[in-house]
C-alpha cells in the first residue's frame, strides 16, 4: 500500500503536483473522518486510493482557476431566532455555539428564563450538540447551565467550554477535546562529532543526560519549537536538518498522551549558556563517549544512531511548507526524502 503512495507521490512531484495531490488527500481523510462520527452508518471512506490520485488528476487545473472554490465544511452561520433566545452559530453539523462575549450583561435571573426558552427553541428546530463558551467574567452561569443539563468539555486560561446534547433518539457522537500533550527534543551535533546534552534541575532521574527539549506552544510549529527549546536552555542557535523520530506514550501529564519528536538541527553556534531556571548542566559530549555513558538513557542513545544511520543514508525526514487549496491555509508536511534532493524548510 505505502509502496503505492510513495511511487506516485513521487511522480506528482516531478510535474509539480504535490501540493494539490497532499492538500486532496488530507482533506479527504480529515472530511470523511468526521462524517463517520457525525455519520456511522455512512460507509464512504478514504481508503480508494486510486480514486483519490484520479481525483487528484483533475484538480490540477482548477487549481490556477480565477475563482477558485471556497471552503464551506468550517463556516458558521448566525442562526435567525427570537429575540428573546441565545442567537448564536449554527455549525455544518447542525449544533449551536454561543459564545459569552457575544451576549448583553444580564442578571442570572434573566439568564435562566432566557436559557429555558432557547433550550425550547432548539429543540423544537431539531438543533443536536448545544455549546456555551462561559468566560471567567461570566462564572456565575456554570452551574445554572450544569442544572440545565449541560457538561464541561474543556476549558482552558479564562473560558470554560459547556455543552449539552439535545436529540433524544440519537446518542452523542462529538469529538474529544485536544488529550495529548506535544513535545519536542532537539538533536544537535557540531562538526567535531559531539552532541549538545542537558542535565535537568526538576529530573526524574537525577543527573541524567538528555536531549534539550520541551514543550510545544499554541499555534508553533514543531520545527521553530525545537529551535527555540534548545536556544533558551543551551544558548546555541540552530536551524532544522531532519526530523529523527517519535515517541509515543500515555498516562503522562494531567492523564493525558504525549507525544514526543525529535528534530535533528546543525548549530550556529559553539558557546554555551545555560538556563539557570531549568538546566542544572549543559555540554558538549563526544558521541564516541554519549554511546557508553552510564547516564545516558538506551532510547537517547537509539534516537543518535538513528539519525546518524540515516544521514549516511542520504535519508531525510524532511518538511515541506504547504499550502492547502481549499481553505488557503499553510500548513507543514513532513515526509522521507533522499537528502539534498529537496530545499529545507
Amino acid at each position: 500500500m505505502w509502496s503505492f503512495v510513495t511511487s506516485q507521490i513521487k511522480i506528482w512531484r516531478e510535474i509539480h503536483a504535490l501540493p494539490i495531490l497532499s492538500s486532496y488527500i488530507l482533506e479527504n481523510c480529515t472530511l470523511q473522518t468526521w462524517e463517520q462520527q457525525q455519520h456511522p452508518n455512512n460507509n464512504s471512506n478514504c481508503h480508494n486510493l486510486n480514486t483519490v490520485f484520479n481525483v487528484a488528476s483533475r484538480i490540477v487545473e482548477p487549481q490556477q482557476r480565477e475563482n477558485p472554490v471556497k471552503s464551506s465544511y468550517r463556516s458558521f452561520k448566525s442562526m435567525d431566532a427570537p429575540s428573546d433566545v441565545f442567537r448564536g452559530v449554527t455549525d455544518r453539523f447542525n449544533g449551536v455555539t454561543v459564545d459569552g462575549k457575544q451576549e448583553t450583561t444580564i442578571d442570572l435571573t434573566e439568564f435562566r428564563e432566557k436559557l429555558q426558552k432557547s433550550l425550547d427553541f432548539w429543540t423544537s428546530q431539531k438543533k443536536r450538540a448545544i455549546w456555551f463558551r462561559v468566560y471567567k467574567d461570566q462564572a456565575d452561569w456554570v452551574p445554572i447551565l450544569a442544572e440545565s443539563g449541560f457538561d464541561f468539555h474543556h476549558a482552558r486560561t479564562g473560558v470554560v467550554i459547556m455543552y449539552r446534547w439535545l436529540p433524544k433518539d440519537e446518542t452523542p457522537n462529538l469529538p474529544h477535546y485536544a488529550h495529548t500533550l506535544l513535545g519536542v527534543g532537539g538533536l544537535v551535533i557540531n562538526d567535531q562529532n559531539e552532541i549538545l546534552v542537558v542535565s535537568d534541575r526538576n529530573a526524574l532521574i537525577n543527573n541524567i543526560w538528555k536531549l534539550p527539549g520541551g514543550y510545544v506552544e499554541p499555534n508553533e510549529n514543531l520545527i521553530d519549537a525545537a529551535v527555540r527549546e534548545v536556544e533558551e536552555e543551551t544558548g546555541v542557535r540552530t536551524t532544522f536538518t531532519s526530523m529523527v523520530c517519535l515517541r509515543h506514550s500515555h498516562s503522562g501529564n494531567f492523564g493525558c498522551s504525549d507525544i514526543y519528536i525529535v528534530m535533528g538541527l546543525k548549530p550556529q553556534n559553539l558557546d554555551l549558556t545555560r538556563c539557570n531556571r531549568e538546566i542544572e548542566r549543559v555540554r558538549w559530549m563526544p558521541l564516541d563517549e554519549y554511546f557508553v555513558h552510564p547516564q545516558v538513557l538506551e532510547g537517547n542513545r537509539h534516537v543518535a544512531r538513528t539519525y546518524l544511520d540515516n544521514r549516511k543514508r542520504g535519508l531525510d525526514f524532511t518538511c515541506a511548507k504547504m499550502l492547502h487549496n481549499v481553505l488557503k491555509k499553510e500548513y507543514q508536511l513532513y515526509y522521507v526524502d533522499t537528502a539534498d534532493s529537496q530545499p529545507k524548510i
